[in-house]
């Protein structure tokens, strides 16, 4: 794509973008039904990813309409930039932002998320535990103002990449929805696994029997560990470590005390339903809340076992043991009656092997998609910036 940027002019962002300020405190009498607040804004994808329902209680009043951009003001760091899809209130931390007739609405979202906005709205961001920053200073940045005739074919840039993205994404939603399905019959109450399990003779066993609990106690220091694994690093439904803390960097409670290794098996034992299962490829201490899991290989393979903690059949067993109300937990012993069947170690292996492809496969394809996003971003930057 050639733009003649020459041709551009450079305007405060104020002149062709409006922050909307009003209020209702009735929202529901008024055709409302949903309220946003920060945390059902996604940081990296402009997105509203979830909402609140008014009738359930709310004090939010602010009013935005589908189309509006919804801009995070605290803690702008965070890149909380939506476009709305629906119509209703959302929370006074909440932006609500709207293009003026020169500026075409579908342009906004991407000039309140690049990277010179985000920074500009950091550095006029006032307080030390929450930030935020007003409009008021916001309006003042300065952007390079494409003619309408540009305007539009960089539009059909950006949407031609979120379509691209929202397409990878699909593919690796299905790709996982198919791993947990095949999981879940296997898991079930009659193990099916297409023709494999079929002529095999299944054993019964129960969890006390074919999984260890590390309690490897070390100080991370003296040790020369580097990676710190909180429950806050653990993903739901994912078996691969993506964050991390640094020792002596990153607060160090005492609890954080246990290795773990490269294979070993870590399970959230708090709040089972968040299904937080990985498989460590590196090297590292988590606290005592986070089991540290081994398989007894003779009879389960480790490959297999982390598949089965993340069956439904097994989370539900989880929470059915689990006791307290406002932060449930499981105790190490409360898991030794689960009980399932299993094939031998050979049908185990080509079992786990399938289902580790299908994983392969999806974080593939969620790498194309942090790919698309990255391009976005840069092509924002460059064109937008």
């Amino acid at each position: 794509m050639k733009l003649n940027k020459k041709n551009w002019n450079h305007i405060p962002i104020g002149n062709v973008v409006e922050s909307i300020e009003k209020h209702d405190k009735n929202p529901l009498q008024n055709g409302l039904s949903s309220f946003v607040g920060l945390e059902h804004i996604d940081g990296d994808s402009l997105k509203i990813i979830g909402s609140g329902s008014i009738e359930e209680g709310t004090t939010f009043t602010k009013i935005f309409q589908a189309g509006d951009v919804l801009f995070g003001k605290r803690r702008a760091y965070l890149r909380k930039v939506a476009v709305a899809d629906f119509s209703g209130v959302c929370s006074g931390d909440i932006l609500v932002l709207r293009a003026k007739e020169s500026l075409n609405s579908e342009l906004l979202p991407y000039y309140a998320s690049s990277d010179s906005f985000i920074n500009y709205a950091i550095s006029t961001s006032a307080g030390s535990l929450s930030p935020r920053t007003k409009w008021r200073d916001l309006s003042n940045f300065e952007i390079s103002f494409p003619p309408s005739d540009e305007q539009h074919r960089i539009v059909e840039l950006f949407q031609s990449i979120e379509q691209s993205i929202v397409h990878t994404e699909a593919q690796e939603k299905n790709l996982r929805k198919l791993c947990k399905s095949l999981v879940d019959a296997f898991v079930s109450d009659k193990p099916y696994f297409g023709n494999l399990l079929k002529n095999k003779k299944l054993k019964k066993v129960y969890y006390r029997d074919i999984a260890q609990k590390l309690m490897r106690r070390i100080d991370p220091v003296e040790y020369g560990i580097e990676r710190i694994v909180a429950g806050e690093n653990l993903e739901s439904e994912d078996f691969k470590i993506r964050t991390w803390g640094t020792v002596g960097k990153d607060f160090l409670g005492p609890a954080f005390h246990v290795l773990f290794q490269a294979g070993d098996i870590l399970y959230g034992s708090r709040r089972t339903y968040l299904k937080k299962v990985a498989l460590a490829d590196f090297e590292g201490v988590c606290a005592n809340t986070t089991y540290v899991i081994k398989a007894n290989e003779e009879i389960i393979l480790q490959d297999l076992l982390k598949h089965i903690m993340l069956s439904e059949r097994f989370t539900q067993y989880s929470i059915s043991v689990s006791k307290g109300s406002t932060n449930p937990y499981i105790n190490w012993k409360d898991l030794d009656n689960f009980v399932f069947e299993i094939p031998d170690l050979e049908t185990q292996k080509v079992i786990a092997n399938l289902l580790d492809e299908i994983l392969d496969n999806a974080e593939k394809v969620r790498e194309q998609k942090e790919t698309l996003k990255k391009l976005r971003q840069k092509l924002l930057n460059e064109i937008l910036g």
